[in-house]
């Protein structure tokens, strides 16, 4: 696969709604990012690019990045402390197979929306909605 089939091959606008359906049953925050530069060291890349999102402040600590790097056909699952704390790595694990075997088949948006849901229905399960929630970050689809 080209790094181009990957990103042509995703239904923005389905993520969005994808995230935004996630995000009205917690008070965690999901976003998803895609490089268009070579990334060898997957989790580095997503670590930072977490930080540059300013995902880090969040009230409750509780933001996930799925990040993509389609020149390398790598991605990873970023979740802050907060979330970490609660899920540990086996959840990342989990949902980054199911991802994976969607991406191999050439099932973009489906890998990613179904990742997606996943971490809502964690992230809904140890951070439910709270009274005066806001969406404190932006539900579209960074890229660089």
């Amino acid at each position: 696969m080209k790094p181009e089939q990957f990103i042509e091959g995703l239904d923005e606008a389905q993520i969005v709604a994808a995230i935004a359906k996630a995000e009205r049953k917690t008070s965690g925050e999901i976003r998803v990012y895609v490089s268009h530069k070579k990334r060898e060291d997957i989790l580095v890349a997503a670590r930072r690019r977490f930080h540059k999102l300013a995902m880090t402040k969040t009230r409750q600590r509780n933001a996930v990045l799925i990040y993509f790097a389609p020149l390398t056909h790598k991605f990873a699952i970023w979740g802050d402390i907060g979330v970490h704390e609660k899920c540990g790595q086996a959840l990342w694990n989990d949902i980054a197979a199911g991802m994976g075997d969607l991406l191999k088949q050439g099932q973009f948006t489906e890998g990613v929306v179904a990742a997606i849901t996943q971490v809502g229905e964690a992230l809904a399960k140890y951070f439910p909605p709270v009274h005066d929630d806001r969406n404190e970050l932006s539900n579209e689809i960074a890229k660089d």
